[in-house]
């Protein structure tokens, strides 16, 4: 008895939806397994982590507010990496282009903070961050689309160059003036969050960040952009066919140069709003959007709406599992890690059956 693979005419959203539940709670429950080798209780360490020790605890407000931090810059990193996934330029330097724009705002933070005025300060800053993770983001574009160099190998490495030069920056912290504590394994930079912070907008107990609602609004943006205009259009012609855009007269370098900057623009106001928001800047502080951001984009099927709830979902995962690292002391937070992992390979394991199907061969070839 053989099988062989054909593709599916269709699949219906219920049975899509089934199938990546299951997914989820297979990845759940390997989870649960190896708690259980562990010695930790599934259900106790789930429920701490889902709910981020917010259920009755008096500082539930204040465990939201972090909650959103580690939010933001995943949700607009992740939208940032779809414009660019969605013409098939595989950007994975998203965690690069980070750091050179986080790296950039801070500059702007601290050497202009104490002398401007706060809000001309905030708009120096996302606009510094944005320039350097841009431009770094469309060296790989250039090199792309002049000399067809592999985009995915260029953004891959370039991560690793942002990085050491963060570590850099570090290391020659007496000459730069930088950072703070000098005997840190991780250097930290000094903390300016007295100088400059993004604003705040109180709703009862809860102080509700503007980069939140700027993030929502950029996401309404990226999607409008996407659906209803003309560069929009040109991505998704581009993304199915370059040969086909070319005979329909779009400039299809032009188009890839364009849209990775803006992609890698994207990515740099993530890092200002982290910046702007922690106040402080080291080599672990990306919390690794750039690569988390890279499986949230694919979960969603560069979705921009889905991408918010995914988002949403992984930060709670990965907030929570730091929560919870310190209620079970057998279990860190890298089990986060695992778990998204896992989580990914069987939504991706789903994702096939819904798009192909198994079917029986019979004898003599037919089906």
């Amino acid at each position: 008895m053989r099988f062989h693979i054909v593709k599916r005419d269709h699949c219906p959203l219920w049975k899509k939806l089934c199938l990546y539940l299951l997914a989820v709670g297979a990845a759940l429950a390997v989870g649960g397994l190896l708690l259980l080798a562990m010695g930790v209780d599934p259900v106790a360490y789930y429920s701490r982590m889902f709910t981020m020790g917010m259920v009755g605890n008096k500082i539930a407000y204040k465990t939201f507010e972090n909650y959103l931090k580690v939010f933001v810059p995943l949700a607009l990193t992740s939208v940032a990496l779809s414009l660019a996934f969605k013409m098939r330029f595989w950007n994975i330097g998203g965690e690069g282009q980070f750091i050179l724009g986080a790296v950039a705002a801070a500059t702007v933070a601290f050497k202009a903070g104490p002398m401007l005025p706060t809000p001309l300060t905030l708009v120096l800053m996302c606009l510094a961050g944005m320039a350097a993770a841009g431009l770094y983001g469309a060296f790989v574009a250039v090199l792309k689309v002049k000399f067809g160099t592999n985009e995915t190998l260029m953004t891959l490495m370039l991560n690793y160059v942002a990085l050491y030069f963060l570590v850099f920056l570090g290391e020659t912290q007496a000459s730069w003036n930088f950072f703070l504590d000098t005997s840190s394994v991780r250097p930290v930079f000094a903390n300016f969050s007295k100088m400059v912070s993004f604003p705040t907008i109180p709703i009862g107990k809860f102080s509700l960040n503007i980069c939140v609602p700027l993030t929502l609004l950029i996401g309404v943006l990226v999607y409008i952009y996407q659906r209803y205009s003309k560069h929009g259009y040109e991505i998704a012609v581009v993304g199915d066919s370059a040969g086909t855009a070319h005979y329909a007269g779009m400039k299809v370098n032009a188009i890839v140069l364009r849209t990775v900057f803006l992609s890698a623009c994207l990515i740099g106001l993530a890092a200002s709003f982290k910046v702007g928001t922690s106040g402080i800047l080291s080599t672990s502080f990306t919390d690794d959007v750039g690569w988390t951001g890279v499986i949230v984009a694919w979960l969603s099927q560069l979705n921009t709406a889905v991408i918010f709830v995914v988002a949403a979902l992984i930060s709670m995962l990965q907030h929570g599992s730091t929560i919870a690292a310190a209620t079970f002391s057998k279990v860190d937070s890298s089990f986060a890690d695992m778990l998204q992992g896992v989580i990914l390979f069987l939504v991706l394991a789903a994702d096939f059956f819904i798009r192909f199907k198994l079917v029986r061969s019979q004898k003599g070839g037919s089906t």
